[in-house]
């Protein structure tokens, strides 16, 4: 055939194809093949054992074929079959092979004949056989039957298109010659996928059973329903056959026989037939790669580049080199420590566009979270109140006191003081859950080595757990510094003076503030209390400033909708609605009062959680503080205890110390918040950082031995083998391919047909693939039916017995090979029809 490298590319394309399905990658490449297509009982399996000699595809009425079977035949000297989920066993007696196909068929599918489209690989090796790879899949049908879902047409059709819609799929349409072909499924789908023939073999099942008196002669001729490669015509064995165990070697001598003896075919004989039709798609199929061999070349070299990233850690030296093994383990932990040290710096070749994580997180934790918890857990102020006069009363006692006791600002503030230590605890406890995150997200790539990403991040969180104890030890001491020795004469201190005089006049400390019009914050936020529909909500583009919140219709900020000013607000969270993932809170005014237009509340919400952190201490910065315990208490109703009527000297007793605590608490709060991260960033980040980089080495080896935290898992390492079998596998393909490029040749594709009819049933005249014929002659020419042919001005076929009213098909295959002596005897151009006698030499043929 002049293909012979071609043929050996065969072989290659099936390793692909085992070697991408065993690691789960068998879509990855559209890989030449041959897939067989057709209704039920058209005689697609018969034609499949015919090929390989041998009975080993189930039987039975209904839906046979419920599961794709891969079959791939290659030339050998031994016959046997292999499975591909059954490696290395060989199957000498091919109804084992049956019988497992059936079990393989139940294991998925289950014994209620329904349909899965995992593929069945089955490797047939016999020297009765060409290189091929062909795809049977189930029959197509219309009825369920037995346990069979209602929609099993569906289900089947679409796995056929799944097989033959890939461009690199010939397809194999299996009809019957007993039924109307126009109404053919095979030649209807095949029509659909491929509109212009290039990839559409028919093939005439069946040939024996029509009726009586009628042939498929002008079918296989190509001139009805015709098709760009052509027909083959073959007879399978019949039931009676089957059940009777005629060997199938007969049944080809059969099938020869019949071709070359009936009066209708054996002019076409040796254009028919299983032998002839397996040397074709041989052909057509290695034709077929050779079309195709640019795209593949692409794909394998794109797939090359790939495997080499994956496999250049182990392709070029043992696995179990101690070396290796030493180097390997030297180089990721070495790894780890940058990793960490780039997520916690901000620096890294993988950023994170999707989330916030790493040092990005803790620097939120420090700048965000921890000073709004702060905030929160200063003080209340009518609690505030209350305790100050219950302090001044206590200590004057039985007495009238005349001067306001330093002793009450001394109680107060210490009390104040030691409630910082929760929110500095908790920001301990966030900055260790963000790092035992990053040592998790950095241990990723050990994940080959489970044993040594074990002990790795074991190491590293036993580490942190203890440095988070000297932390929180360190943070405590801190808190109790400040209870220690209260510093009255601090130059930021409003001091006695100065707190008296804004008592008398009813002020209140200086504080900084931003100015008026200062934006603190922009940004889209979602507004709860605007859509008519309940539980609605609509986007808005919001300003903070440090007086008021406004919010437009967009960014460019013409529209204004409101502004609401900030006075007397706070903030408090609110309910997510349902199946809800945004983050919400809410503004409001203690007093019950409406905060916008008859709403009690504003109800906000953000995207994310870090968005809400983020708006809560913008807000906390424009004087917006969170509600307390005690305030949502009272707004449920509960009343507190009354200190009842203080007088006017009482009054500015308790203002003066309220201000001289809220200006200490001032300076108390902005060191402690600076001096926690200072104290986290140096007792535990830094610290962790310097013993991934110094000491944790150390402590693996003294863990364990080499070989043993460098074991792979058994999913690596079959992972592995399977990479290196695909890579080598690969490399070996494309050297195949430029050797078969460079010395194969193909033959071209036939002309197109007119096959319009196959979308169509005939709606009158004969049925198209049956003519009758009389006994022991050909039937007269005018009975052969004919299709018009519009703007047809070319002279008449030259074909004997071809009647001038025939369209004349370019795409003939049976004109070039018909003998020579029948060619003088043809008829000229006149259009008259050519006469029985002129043709003596047809019944010598062989």
């Amino acid at each position: 055939m002049g293909n012979r490298g071609m043929e050996d590319l065969i072989p290659i394309v099936n390793k692909l194809q085992d070697a991408f399905a065993t690691i789960g990658l068998s879509h990855s490449l559209d890989l030449p093949q041959i897939a067989v297509v057709g209704g039920q009982s058209a005689g697609k399996s018969s034609v499949l054992e015919n090929f390989v000699g041998r009975d080993f595809l189930p039987r039975g009425s209904g839906i046979v074929t419920r599961r794709p079977l891969i079959l791939q035949l290659i030339n050998s000297n031994t016959e046997h079959g292999e499975f591909l989920h059954n490696k290395g066993k060989k199957y000498t007696d091919f109804d084992e092979i049956r019988k497992e196909i059936e079990a393989e068929t139940d294991r998925i599918t289950g014994s209620n004949k329904g349909i899965s489209n995992v593929p069945i690989n089955l490797r047939v090796y016999s020297p009765h056989v060409l290189n091929l790879t062909l795809i049977d899949l189930p029959g197509m049908t219309k009825v369920p039957v037995g346990d069979q879902p209602a929609d099993i047409e569906f289900q089947i059709r679409s796995m056929v298109f799944e097989f033959i819609s890939k461009d690199n799929c010939l397809i194999l349409a299996v009809s019957p010659a007993n039924a109307d072909l126009a109404n053919s499924d095979a030649l209807k789908v095949a029509k659909e996928v491929d509109p212009k023939g290039l990839r559409t073999i028919g093939v005439l099942t069946k040939l024996d059973l029509m009726d009586q008196g009628t042939h498929a002669r002008n079918i296989l001729e190509n001139k009805h329903l015709p098709l760009r490669r052509g027909y083959v015509g073959v007879v399978n064995r019949s039931q009676r056959d089957i059940d009777g165990r005629k060997d199938i070697k007969a049944a080809l001598a059969g099938e020869r026989k019949y071709f070359l003896t009936h009066p209708e075919y054996r002019h076409l004989a040796d254009k028919m037939g299983t032998p002839f039709l397996q040397r074709q798609l041989n052909q057509q199929l290695t034709n077929h790669i050779r079309d195709t061999l640019p795209e593949l070349r692409n794909k394998l070299q794109s797939q090359l580049l790939t495997l080499e990233e994956e496999v250049k850690e182990f392709k070029d030296f043992s696995y179990d080199d101690p070396a290796r093994q030493t180097k390997a383990m030297l180089q990721l932990v070495q790894s780890f420590g940058v990793d960490f040290e780039k997520k916690i710096e901000g620096s890294g070749d993988q950023i994170n566009t999707v989330e916030l994580s790493g040092g990005a997180k803790i620097n939120r934790i420090f700048h965000e979270r921890y000073p709004f918890e702060v905030v929160r857990m200063e003080y209340d102020e009518k609690e505030l109140r209350r305790e100050i006069s219950y302090a001044i009363k206590n200590i004057h006692g039985v007495r009238v006191g005349l001067f306001t006791p330093d002793m009450a600002f001394e109680a107060i503030t210490k009390k104040q003081i030691s409630r910082l230590k929760e929110p500095s605890l908790k920001c301990v406890d966030m900055v260790v859950n963000e790092l035992n995150n990053v040592v998790r997200e950095c241990g990723e790539k050990m994940a080959r080595y489970p044993r040594l990403r074990e002990e790795t991040e074991r190491i590293i969180c036993t580490h942190i757990r203890e440095n988070e104890q000297k932390t929180k030890s360190m943070v405590i001491s801190l808190i109790e510094i400040q209870l220690a020795y209260m510093n009255t004469n601090h130059e930021d201190f409003i001091g006695f003076a100065n707190a008296s005089a804004a008592a008398r006049t009813q002020g209140r400390s200086t504080k900084q503030t931003p100015p008026m019009n200062q934006v603190i914050r922009k940004g889209w936020l979602s507004l709860h209390n605007v859509s008519f529909i309940k539980g609605g909500s609509r986007d808005f583009w919001f300003v903070l400033t440090a007086e008021s919140l406004s919010w437009f219709k967009d960014e460019e900020e013409k529209e204004k909708k409101y502004m609401l000013p900030l006075d007397g607000l706070r903030l408090r969270d609110a309910e997510s609605g349902f199946m809800s993932r945004r983050s919400a809170f809410a503004l409001f005014i203690p007093d019950q009062r409406n905060v916008y237009k008859d709403h009690k509340q504003l109800e906000l919400s953000c995207e994310t959680t870090e968005e809400t952190d983020a708006w809560k201490a913008s807000f906390l910065r424009a004087g917006v503080y969170p509600e307390r315990a005690r305030e949502a208490a009272e707004g449920e109703g509960e009343t507190p205890d009354n200190v009842g009527s203080m007088d006017p000297q009482l009054e500015r007793q308790v203002e003066t110390i309220r201000n001289l605590v809220d200006s200490y608490m001032g300076i108390i709060s902005k060191q402690v918040r600076d001096l926690v991260p200072k104290a986290l960033m140096a007792l535990m980040i830094n610290h962790c950082r310097d013993f991934i980089q110094g000491e944790m080495l150390a402590h693996l080896y003294s863990a364990g031995g080499t070989d043993q935290l460098m074991e792979e898992s058994a999913e690596e390492a079959q992972r592995r083998e399977e990479l290196l079998k695909m890579y080598t596998t690969t490399q070996q393909a494309l050297k195949i391919i430029g050797e078969v490029n460079m010395n194969t040749k193909s033959t071209t594709v036939p002309p197109p047909v007119d096959n319009d009819d196959l979308i169509k049933p005939f709606s009158n005249g004969p049925h198209p693939g049956q003519q009758p014929a009389a006994p022991g002659r050909r039937p007269a020419p005018q009975s052969v039916p004919s299709r018009p042919t519009p703007n047809h001005t070319g002279p008449p076929p030259s074909g004997p017995l071809r009647p001038s009213p025939v369209p004349s098909i370019p795409s003939r295959p049976d004109v070039p090979s018909r003998p020579a002596p029948s060619v003088p005897r043809r008829p000229g151009d006149s259009g008259r029809n050519p006469s029985v006698p002129s043709r003596p030499n047809i019944p010598a043929r062989p």
